[in-house]
């Protein structure tokens, strides 16, 4: 085999062959690149190096069986990391193997070989971005990456505490969709759950989402229209729900509507002699519908200044010219609002809106932290579903409680699914997004 090129394209194969043969190959013996092919086959001999490694930890990886005693979880993830790096070397093979035909190309177009200058100068121009964004990237990769490709193939595992899986307690293997058949087949208990908590998960997103948006731009409204000295005074106090973190909030609710006679309501009722000592009102835990209409109400109070002080900037935003024309044309108050205000502001909030919903889908902490999933249901011991539980809550149960890490990571992936599809389709769809179209 020749060391020399022809600038009329027929050396193609010969860059490709030896392109492909070792990394930095054509670079050195063909295109002069000394530096650039030293640096690429350095990387090829360091990973030849690790192979073994890479190799044994794949393959740990792929007969993954043991249990939570030994390291399979460890495995799990170790077999990952060097799966990672194993594409990335191959991408990097690939990406290398067209840069050399790419320098060939531009040795046919300019009829000579660049010198060792220009091509160091070159190299060092094309890499700076690459080394200036690899940290981020690689940050990215194993610490955001991993961690959610290892939660997703959970779900393929026996990978739980419990005992209640096939293999026993602590036992973590691969089962392959046994997990995903147990959760949606329908013959146990899980199925059941499934449905309760997917329908009210649905419900609770559209109800929260709704009640505050159209809460918020009532109170928008009233206060815009009211045109009172006092309004920044009441726009102040209606904001203090939001500034105080919602966890906070959150729990104070929960302290007033303990269903213990200690709790604030109640132990207020029974010092005026209106209930009984043994029978104090148990607002959260009485029934499913008192619990999640509760659920509600607290939303509301949270997220309706969010929305209030969205709707008003959005008020503030449209010309006064508009209004003027609408007067002259003999429009009232209402008519106003219906086909100018309320179009304007809807228009320019849609994404918000969807944000929204798809926060309050996942909304941890005003379910968890009010009734704590609660109360109980007929599933409640088998799958650890209550009757206010959406699946962000079920999920921490299913994982914190019971243990049962695969259950929880199949119905991850389900939200997953089902969620960043609805919300990037929505998002595209909104006239907003399409810059201007109305």
């Amino acid at each position: 085999m020749g060391t020399t090129i022809k600038p009329d394209g027929s050396s193609r194969k010969q860059i490709l062959l030896a392109a492909c043969i070792f990394m930095g190959l054509a670079h050195i013996m063909y295109l002069k690149q000394y530096l650039k092919g030293a640096v690429l086959a350095a990387v090829e001999v360091i990973f030849i190096l690790a192979s073994p490694s890479i190799y044994t930890n794949i393959r740990k990886m792929l007969a993954l069986q043991g249990n939570l005693n030994n390291p399979s979880s460890f495995r799990l993830i170790d077999g990952l990391f060097y799966l990672i790096l194993a594409i990335m070397f191959i991408i990097v093979y690939v990406i290398t193997i067209k840069n050399a035909m790419t320098s060939y190309e531009d040795f046919c177009l300019d009829g000579r070989m660049k010198s060792q200058k220009e091509s160091v100068a070159g190299m060092a121009g094309k890499s700076f971005p690459i080394f200036a964004m690899a940290p981020a990237f690689l940050l990215i990769l194993f610490f955001v990456v991993v961690p959610l490709l290892f939660s997703m193939l959970a779900a393929f595992t026996s990978y739980s505490d419990s005992g209640e899986i096939k293999g026993g307690a602590n036992s973590f293997g691969w089962v392959g969709f046994e997990n995903f058949s147990t959760m949606f087949s329908g013959t146990s208990g899980w199925s059941g759950s499934f449905a309760s908590v997917a329908v009210w998960t649905v419900v609770w997103g559209f109800l929260a989402t709704i009640t505050c948006y159209l809460g918020g731009m009532i109170m928008a409204v009233i206060l815009y229209e009211a045109k009172l000295k006092v309004t920044p005074v009441f726009r102040a106090i209606l904001i203090l729900p939001y500034a105080v973190p919602s966890l906070l909030t959150i729990s104070v609710w929960n302290n007033l509507l303990d269903g213990k006679k200690f709790g604030i309501i109640n132990a207020t009722l029974i010092q005026f002699g209106i209930i009984d000592e043994k029978s104090p009102i148990q607002f959260l835990s009485s029934s499913s519908g008192s619990a999640r209409m509760w659920c509600i109400l607290i939303n509301m109070w949270c997220g309706i200044p969010y929305f209030m002080l969205l709707v008003t900037g959005q008020m503030t935003a449209i010309s006064a010219d508009v209004y003027e024309a609408a007067a002259i044309d003999g429009a009232n108050e209402f008519q106003v609002f219906t086909n100018i205000t309320l179009p304007l502001v809807v228009y320019q909030t849609a994404p918000l809106i969807i944000m929204s919903f798809t926060h309050n889908i996942n909304n941890f902490g005003a379910v968890y932290y009010l009734t704590g999933g609660g109360p109980n249901t007929d599933q409640t011991t088998i799958t650890k579903a209550g009757g206010t539980d959406i699946f962000i809550s079920w999920i921490y149960k299913i994982s914190t409680d019971s243990k049962q890490y695969n259950m929880g990571a199949v119905l991850a992936i389900f939200v997953f699914a089902v969620l960043a599809p609805f919300a990037i389709f929505n998002f595209i769809n909104t006239k907003s997004f399409k810059e201007g179209e109305l």
